[in-house]
């Protein structure tokens, strides 16, 4: 069953067109019944939605850490939003930084926005799809001589990769050695779409399920 913030973080979704139902191409090649963009989140009051739901997670979870850290582009706005919410709502006030696509040479200079990385930092981004961002917050992170304390997603889609029975989410855990969490994964935006009896795009996802998921 989902918790109060996983509802209201599916509803978001679904009101503003970030999360829709249909039939979509996906990168790989799969025809998904539902497609995430969380380029949607485009007004004051959603953006702000999203960083009460990914602050929620954060203080849900046990994950130790010190700063957050969002990818270009994506994730500037979700850390940023995530930050304000857990200083705002939980009286939780840590640093935060994103990274520039390509170096300044001027003024500060360097492709890091924000505060500088130090301690354990914990990535913010919207899905996990070839892993290829978080890899690079990785790398980042570390030449920097900090480390890495896990990610937060908005959605794991809990399904298995083009070549391998791991989840791109899995993948990043086994090779890492970090935690992966997830506002909310596709179990749970199942059992949301059961308890609103919307059985026709439950009987999709299940059928998407059993042709990609992962292996229990």
């Amino acid at each position: 069953m989902t918790v109060p913030y996983q509802t209201e973080f599916i509803d978001l979704c679904m009101r503003t067109g970030v999360l829709k139902f249909g039939k979509f191409t996906l990168k790989s090649g799969r025809e998904s019944p539902y497609f995430f963009n969380a380029g949607l989140f485009s007004a004051g009051a959603a953006i702000a939605a999203v960083g009460r739901a990914y602050g929620d997670a954060i203080v849900a979870s046990d994950i130790t850490f010190d700063m957050l850290f969002g990818p270009a582009y994506k994730g500037i706005p979700l850390v940023t939003a995530a930050a304000a919410s857990l200083a705002e709502r939980h009286s939780i006030d840590v640093p935060f930084a994103f990274n520039r696509k390509e170096s300044k040479d001027h003024g500060e200079g360097g492709s890091i926005v924000g505060g500088a990385l130090t301690g354990r930092v914990l990535i913010v981004d919207d899905v996990i799809t070839a892993g290829t961002a978080i890899r690079e917050s990785v790398e980042i992170i570390r030449a920097a001589g900090a480390h890495p304390a896990g990610v937060l997603l908005a959605l794991d889609r809990q399904e298995r990769g083009a070549t391998s029975p791991l989840s791109a989410v899995e993948e990043v855990r086994e090779q890492f050695g970090i935690p992966v969490l997830a506002v909310i994964s596709l179990t749970d935006l199942m059992q949301h779409m059961s308890a609103q009896g919307r059985f026709t795009e439950l009987a999709a996802m299940q059928s998407y399920r059993d042709r990609y998921g992962l292996t229990v």
